[in-house]
């Protein structure tokens, strides 16, 4: 009882402490929103605007009616036409255009004599993903081109060979959005857990109450629970916000269930609590802890498959990037959010979390209790 006493003051404690510093209230408050609103908002993988050149040797009908396609799907602007061939490398190598649509002077010729008519598409290699997925687009429009072609009757052989059929699973529309905001919550609670909590006791040591700390009826381990608490709690707040901002604002459906979210959420936030109080642990000031802090976040959240995938990664950092918290949570909420999991589902996602929280939280008092003597 005497133990829940000052284990229950020492938590209150902390949370005023935070509560009463304006730079603490502002990590808590200002950029998770400012983030949540940012990333959901401006990282997208949907192409918009993208600024492409013509050059059209051919100025036909059907050249002006393919070009015309392209206009009308809202997702390229029309930079100019080019009137010879030594402007293509100039509008490239100067970036007045992602792309160039060359059409050539037989163009229309050919598809009404039956024979395979070319169109070339020159991309800014500079921008891969931009040019891909600017490609796959066009590839879209040449196949409802062609389609349209074969109902007027000007193409009177569609070819033999197979069909390919594309369907979208868990995300009918494909939206980058779903696949974005749906693992905002673990990106952004990481960030806000591991600063909180990787100043802890650093912000003990450079204000000169650590030793106050040491000579009050607090055993080591009550103070790094103390100091957890806290950062569970603001932790699991920012989390379950987004993912309510998620479903509410940005219409992202969720389709498991929400047992798992909250013990996938829970269990990773006390693993980034272990890890930041371990960072804690090992800095004297408040510097060396934020340092510490975004020595870890850098490369957990780049290697996190939040905005690239695992599957890219070389196999050797992919088998390391299994002691990495964030991509276990990332997996686990696009998996609870799109695909309808359970907590039977994400468990593969789950028991990484515990056995990290299992090492980091011992190792962190560890360190507190050698640290303090």
């Amino acid at each position: 009882m005497q133990t829940l006493r000052r284990l229950t003051a020492l938590t209150l404690k902390e949370f005023l402490t935070i509560i009463k510093d304006p730079k603490s209230r502002f990590v808590v408050i200002g950029p998770p929103i400012i983030q949540f609103i940012v990333f959901s908002y401006a990282a997208t993988f949907d192409l918009e605007n993208v600024r492409y050149a013509v050059f059209d040797e051919c100025r036909s009908v059907l050249s002006r009616s393919f070009l015309a396609d392209v206009e009308g799907t809202g997702r390229f602007r029309l930079t100019g036409y080019l009137n010879h061939a030594g402007q293509v490398k100039e509008t490239i190598d100067n970036e007045k255009s992602r792309l160039v649509i060359h059409i050539g002077p037989q163009f229309e010729e050919n598809l009404r004599s039956g024979r395979a008519a070319e169109i070339q598409v020159i991309a800014d290699g500079r921008s891969p993903n931009v040019a891909m997925i600017a490609i796959g687009y066009l590839g879209t429009i040449v196949e409802n081109f062609n389609n349209a072609l074969w109902d007027q009757g000007l193409v009177r052989d569609r070819g033999t060979g197979l069909a390919l059929v594309e369907r979208a699973w868990f995300n009918e529309n494909l939206s980058s959005r779903w696949f974005i905001v749906s693992a905002l919550g673990g990106v952004i609670s990481t960030v806000v857990v591991v600063i909180l909590t990787s100043l802890s006791v650093a912000r003990e040591r450079e204000f000169g109450t650590f030793d106050q700390l040491l000579v009050a009826p607090f055993s080591p381990v009550e103070i790094l629970a103390g100091k957890s608490i806290p950062g569970i709690v603001f932790g699991m707040l920012d989390a379950l916000i987004f993912a309510a901002g998620a479903v509410l604002w940005f219409h992202i459906p969720f389709r498991g269930t929400v047992t798992a979210l909250m013990v996938s959420l829970l269990c990773f936030i006390i693993t980034i609590v272990g890890i930041g109080l371990l960072v804690s642990s090992l800095s004297t000031t408040m510097q060396q802890g934020l340092l510490g802090a975004f020595l870890f976040l850098m490369p957990a959240i780049t290697l996190s498959g939040f905005a690239t995938p695992v599957e890219n990664m070389p196999m050797w950092l992919q088998r390391a990037n299994m002691l990495n918290p964030v991509r276990h949570i990332i997996t686990a909420l696009r998996r609870i959010f799109l695909e309808g999991a359970d907590l039977t589902v994400v468990w593969p996602q789950i028991w990484p979390l515990l056995i990290m929280a299992g090492v980091t939280l011992p190792l962190a008092a560890w360190l507190f209790r050698r640290r303090s003597v």
